[in-house]
């Protein structure tokens, strides 16, 4: 993606099963969790490189002993930074008799994040400032075993203002009002309910103090902890939570948007927001690995049982189709396939706007993440040019000679890596216009790959402000002096905020809508923008359920081809010689390319939450009022 965005986080949980000599005796190593962790984040890092944190939980450990640990860090490598830590926290504990490291026991009795159960975070930051307590994972501590709670997770609440209030109605008194917060607090709430009620349950019955809390811990039911805390969230979710005294579970929102996949054997039970990760840290096959289910939660006991349990009744899946698109990583197997689709899908457009004559047009991308859609259209072109051959053969019916046939059948794409990202450049100085021609040279170019008579076809793998295409790419890419700029999306256009844990906020930070509204403006339909504005207006004191998206409207008198001409017209630097254009996928070859992933709301508008309309019209309103601020 040219435009950086910031997008949601990573999970990454695992439960050992087995004695910690076990994995002495079979892996080599008492430190097996610790190892597994550091590769499922570090696999992950695409998920987040704001923060990154760990906790680990000691099953069993007698009354005195530390038996949870937790770091967290926002260093500029935060993972190599949380895990240098750890290492030398073991390290310095083991000293000089390094024989302790085959001493499983000791080891847990007095080192700490050596123990059973371990959850890890990944941040990326879509709320709010970049310090280490906005991190994850989150603690709730207590005294009583079973009221400890550790929360990491992967999401955006749309409806924090009412789930703060829900937490000041039941006499608390939060810290702060962000949904990281109010989602702790509010298990936590029926966390020490259920615990109340079974203390008095097993008192009732006779039984010692002491004993008690063993018997909570066996009877604590998880399952009905998560539905009454999650009985009014709206948002997206997958969300990982771990209780003092060993059982931990994962839940997903009703919709699916956010992902989340589990593995479990006899010997561990391991999640993950991406597939791909639990493939390659713990060498299992692709069957072996399921997806939790939308609106269910995997729930694993002390016991190390784990069951998937309803929570929420699932709604129509929407599963976040940003995720096979651009964020997750494009070794998935079924990702690495639907990328590929979608770079092929765009075929058609691509020749269409170069008049098919593929002799003069050179194909590229845009590094790093358009590389695979990029394989698509060139094998989509390879394709088209098959066919050329095939008919122009049949055509002549086998009388080409050795020559004319050798030349028809070396004819293939014009396939170049033209552009370049080069190193990240600071913007350590301050001054505009020093600043901006800093920004500029983000890119560079392979010189010598154009020729002056040449079409210039790059793919990116979605267009969302536009800003490093006007600032930097077409710019550097009309050095090469080609007669035209394609430049073709793999993703629709961007034309809504998203509210589930993207960093896309603010409406008038896409280019798709800058451009409607100029179109608007020019064509004399400003009253459209003001209908607009009364009617979301209108809505804000409406039960959700009877909110609707009046932010479509704004497009409505447009074809998504008259959209995409003017993007073209606003994002062209006046010095750019060459003729620019600009494609974009449609609607319904995402649906073809990714068809069990349709959460396509930053798309088409069509938010899966009543939370998501609000959104919307509160992001149109705070564009129409000038308030240049968050929607949620």
């Amino acid at each position: 993606m040219s435009d950086a965005i910031k997008h949601e986080c990573g999970i990454a949980l695992v439960r050992l099963k087995k004695p910690l000599d076990f994995y002495l005796e079979k892996y080599g190593t008492a430190l097996y969790g610790v190892n597994k962790m550091y590769l499922l984040m570090e696999k992950q890092h695409n998920r987040g490189q704001d923060g990154a944190g760990l906790a680990n939980i000691k099953l069993d450990m007698p009354p005195g002993s530390r038996y949870i640990s937790r770091h967290r860090s926002n260093d500029k490598t935060p993972i190599q930074d949380l895990f240098q830590h750890i290492n030398k926290r073991i390290s310095d504990g083991v000293g000089e008799n390094r024989e302790r490291l085959q001493d499983p026991e000791w080891l847990k009795q007095n080192l700490p994040y050596v123990g059973e159960l371990y959850l890890g975070h990944l941040r990326y930051g879509t709320y709010g400032g970049n310090s280490v307590e906005q991190c994850h994972p989150f603690l709730r501590q207590n005294n009583w075993v079973t009221r400890n709670l550790i929360l990491a997770g992967n999401f955006n609440m749309t409806n924090v203002d009412e789930l703060f209030t829900q937490l000041v109605d039941l006499g608390q008194h939060p810290k702060e009002k962000a949904d990281t917060v109010t989602i702790l607090e509010k298990i936590g709430h029926f966390l020490d309910e259920q615990n109340e009620k079974l203390y008095r349950k097993f008192k009732k019955e006779g039984l010692e103090k002491r004993d008690i809390t063993d018997l909570i811990a066996k009877d604590l039911s998880i399952k009905k902890i998560l539905r009454k805390s999650a009985k009014h969230w709206d948002g997206g979710y997958a969300m990982a939570g771990l209780f003092g005294h060993g059982d931990a579970f994962v839940l997903r929102d009703p919709s699916g948007i956010r992902p989340a996949y589990f593995y479990d054997d006899d010997e561990v039970t391991v999640v993950a927001s991406e597939r791909p990760v639990i493939q390659t840290a713990f060498n299992v096959p692709i069957e072996s690995i399921k997806e939790i289910d939308p609106g269910h939660a995997l729930i694993i006991k002390k016991s190390g049982h784990a069951r998937l349990e309803m929570i929420k009744e699932p709604l129509e899946r929407k599963a976040c189709s940003f995720e096979r698109i651009y964020f997750s990583r494009g070794n998935d197997a079924d990702i690495y396939r639907e990328r590929i689709d979608l770079g092929n899908r765009v075929c058609p457009a691509i020749l269409d706007e170069v008049d098919h004559d593929l002799k003069n047009t050179v194909f590229s991308f845009i590094p790093n993440t358009a590389e695979i859609s990029f394989y698509g259209m060139v094998k989509g072109m390879e394709s088209y040019l098959n066919e050329v051959k095939r008919d122009k053969i049949l055509k002549h019916e086998g009388t080409l000679e050795g020559d004319k046939l050798q030349e028809l059948l070396e004819i293939r794409p014009r396939v170049e890596k033209s552009i370049w990202k080069d190193v990240k450049m600071r913007t350590f100085i301050t001054e505009d216009s020093s600043r901006d021609d800093l920004v500029s040279h983000v890119y560079d170019i392979t010189y010598e790959t154009v020729k002056p008579t040449d079409n210039l076809v790059v793919i990116d793998d979605s267009i969302v402000r536009g800003t490093t295409l006007k600032q930097s790419i077409l710019k550097i890419l009309d050095r090469l002096n080609p007669k035209k700029i394609v430049v073709v999306s793999s993703a629709p256009q961007i034309r809504y905020p998203d509210c589930y844990g993207i960093d896309m906020a603010k409406l008038g930070d896409f280019i798709a809508f800058r451009a409607a509204i100029a179109l608007l403006k020019e064509r004399g339909l400003d009253n459209v923008i003001d209908n607009v504005y009364e009617k979301c207006l209108a809505q804000a004191e409406l039960p959700e359920s009877e909110i609707q998206n009046f932010v479509k409207e704004i497009y409505e008198p447009f074809s998504p081809q008259e959209v995409s001409d003017k993007i073209a017209e606003i994002l062209t630097p006046p010095e750019v010689r060459a003729e620019v254009k600009i494609i974009f996928q449609t609607i319904e070859d995402l649906h073809a390319s990714c068809p069990n992933n349709l959460g396509d709301w930053y798309f088409t508008g069509d938010f899966p939450t009543a939370g998501g309309m609000r959104v919307v019209n509160k992001a149109f309103l705070n564009f129409y009022e000038g308030k240049n601020v968050r929607a949620y």
